[in-house]
């Protein structure tokens, strides 16, 4: 698993380590015997229950053997595979395509009833035209994906905006106004998007708001995130995905919206902000 700046997938990575470890104690283990009967050098061992070094599926299973606890091996796999989850790269999200990675997010979203949402890059896909979403794909599968399946992925991201009309949900989006000038795709291509940011902003259910640019501002900007209800934030960082479920870390994310939020613009002033910046392409 790569190394995360997050709390909650160190946390992930000591609690696994933590059950491997009384597993070793309740077998009457050290852990230099473990590994000798893993047949691994002495360190290794120190390391996975030190959390300093994550173990493989194939080292879960031979420490389940030499614990006689093979019983547990099924467990203690879906608790790796929920750490490694926290932190995901970019190649390994999108080695089978963009698609997939655009599915694996919709129980996601039709759980939530709440959504906070806070771009710095570009319009939030829920909020983003089917020309806009494929400006943005397509610049993602040159960038980094060998496969390309850009026109599913699109038609999976389109799919999914049907939440902003189901089910009684919530949706604050925060967008920087540099967003609103930012011509992914081209001069037609956003303004088109622009006029759709003007009809989502009418909804009953959504608050669009817009973060001025100016001299002076008491927040700076910073990476692209969404919140889920309370339970769970994601950020969008160059380097991969990173998904965060540890409470007083998603707090710090909400404080950091609730910051946004008051320094942007909302309503008419929303409007006049995007209103500007179409007149500057037309």
């Amino acid at each position: 698993m790569a190394e995360s700046p997050s709390s909650s997938a160190q946390q992930a990575r000591r609690i696994l380590a933590d059950r491997l470890t009384a597993l070793c104690r309740d077998a009457g283990l050290t852990g230099r015997e473990i590994a000798v009967r893993c047949g691994w050098h002495p360190s290794k061992s120190s390391r996975i229950m030190n959390a300093r070094t994550p173990p493989s599926p194939d080292d879960i299973r031979a420490w389940c053997r030499a614990c006689g606890a093979e019983d547990q091996t099924a467990d203690l796999l879906a608790s790796l595979r929920n750490a490694e989850g926290m932190w995901i790269g970019w190649r390994r999200m999108e080695q089978a395509g963009l698609k997939q990675a655009q599915e694996a997010r919709l129980p996601l979203f039709e759980r939530t009833r709440r959504f906070r949402s806070y771009s710095s890059w570009f319009v939030p896909g829920l909020i983003q035209t089917r020309e806009y979403t494929e400006a943005v794909l397509r610049a993602v599968q040159r960038r980094r994906v060998e496969v390309d399946d850009v026109a599913e992925a699109v038609a999976a991201r389109v799919e999914r905006q049907r939440v902003l009309h189901e089910g009684g949900r919530r949706f604050a989006f925060l967008i920087e106004e540099s967003v609103l000038r930012n011509a992914i795709g081209g001069t037609d291509v956003l303004v088109g998007q622009l006029s759709h940011l003007l009809a989502v902003g009418s909804l009953p259910n959504v608050s669009l708001g817009v973060v001025p640019m100016g001299a002076e501002r008491c927040r700076m900007p910073v990476e692209g995130f969404w919140i889920f209800d309370a339970a769970q934030a994601n950020v969008e960082l160059v380097s991969g995905y990173l998904t965060i479920t540890q409470p007083s870390e998603v707090a710090m994310y909400a404080e950091t919206f609730s910051e946004l939020a008051e320094m942007a613009v909302y309503g008419v002033n929303a409007r006049a902000s995007i209103m500007a910046a179409l007149d500057t392409l037309r």
